[in-house]
């Protein structure tokens, strides 16, 4: 089969690999559409220390089982794998968190994952998706959208609180301005691009193009600030984000797009305003089934910028790096 192999830092090929092999508890599936991430370009660029080579690339996917040793899953399921593989009997996985799971293995990274015809998963990081979801969003949903999620239970966001999003034109950004509304917020998009915020309007109460957007979002709602910022970006943004915050609000933090940058964090703000930071990692496999079931009232549209085959994979990743796109990349095998 074909797949996108990492061999060294910063090399990889598409190539000829061999077929899975299965053992018990394993699900082989077809790969029906893979999504390039802004982590993919920094594993390339050798951030993540545990890169095993080789390793074929790839977190993101959406595909139907072919073969099962799972009795949870049968030929013909349409999965999609969460992005690490949790053993299942840790602590953490027996109380719901698999997401911290004290042996876990990440797909692309320490064992292989997705840019692929087919692909060995663990049972444990299944989840079969709704027939009412299709899979251009399904591939969406355990690294972006169910992670959005994740962080806004994680905020304690209530219905009618504002939200606003950072980078919003980008493949986690626009995906959570839907998410937000659909939960029955007030959604702030932030983009630095008035063409992209065009664009964007059409899912979100207001759209902010300035760079020093905290006054703008203060004028929005009166004076008082946001209740939840969906930080998108990281170090650029960061700083802003938090001004725009009411007292006692909550910065759900995903982005981290300058990873060599680090950023002074004033505790006497933090403490003054008594304001919430929230670190948030991978979804946990209850995380991802929860917002299949919200998807599946049709509320969130997939936003894809391009699909390319894996032999374009070159392709895919030179448009990835364009900032003029909208959306996620997809690849399909």
């Amino acid at each position: 089969m074909k797949a996108v192999v990492i061999y060294e830092r910063g090399k990889y090929e598409v190539r000829d690999v061999p077929m899975p092999r299965l053992n018990d508890g394993d699900v082989l599936i077809k790969i029906n559409y893979a999504a390039l991430c802004y982590r993919d370009l920094l594993q390339l660029a050798g951030y993540y220390p545990r890169m095993k080579y080789p390793v074929i690339l790839g977190h993101e996917a959406v595909g139907v089982v072919i073969e099962s040793r799972d009795p949870r899953f049968k030929p013909g399921d349409r999965v999609v794998p969460l992005l690490h593989e949790p053993d299942g009997t840790c602590e953490f996985c027996m109380r719901g968190l698999d997401s911290y799971c004290i042996n876990a293995l990440s797909y692309g990274e320490n064992v292989d994952g997705f840019f692929a015809e087919y692909a060995r998963v663990s049972g444990n990081a299944l989840v079969k998706v709704p027939n009412e979801v299709p899979d251009e969003l399904a591939v969406l949903v355990p690294c972006v959208i169910a992670m959005v999620y994740k962080g806004l239970k994680r905020a304690g966001l209530t219905h009618g609180e504002t939200v606003v999003v950072t980078g919003a034109s980008g493949g986690v950004g626009i995906h959570a301005v839907q998410l937000a509304k659909a939960l029955g917020a007030r959604v702030i998009a932030v983009t630095r691009s008035p063409d992209k915020a065009k664009f964007i309007r059409q899912f979100t109460d207001d759209v902010i193009t300035e760079q020093r957007f905290s006054k703008v979002v203060k004028d929005l709602t009166n004076g008082v600030g946001a209740d939840v910022v969906i930080e998108a970006v990281g170090t650029p943004t960061l700083d802003e984000s938090l001004k725009s915050l009411r007292s006692g609000g909550r910065v759900v933090v995903i982005g981290n797009v300058n990873p060599d940058e680090s950023y002074p964090l004033r505790l006497g703000y933090l403490i003054l305003k008594d304001v919430v930071v929230i670190g948030n990692v991978r979804s946990n496999r209850s995380d991802v089934a929860e917002t299949l079931r919200i998807l599946s009232r049709g509320l969130v549209r997939p936003i894809v910028a391009a699909t390319y085959p894996l032999d374009k994979f070159s392709d895919a990743l030179d448009f990835m790096r364009n900032n003029s796109r909208i959306g996620k990349v997809l690849i399909k095998p």
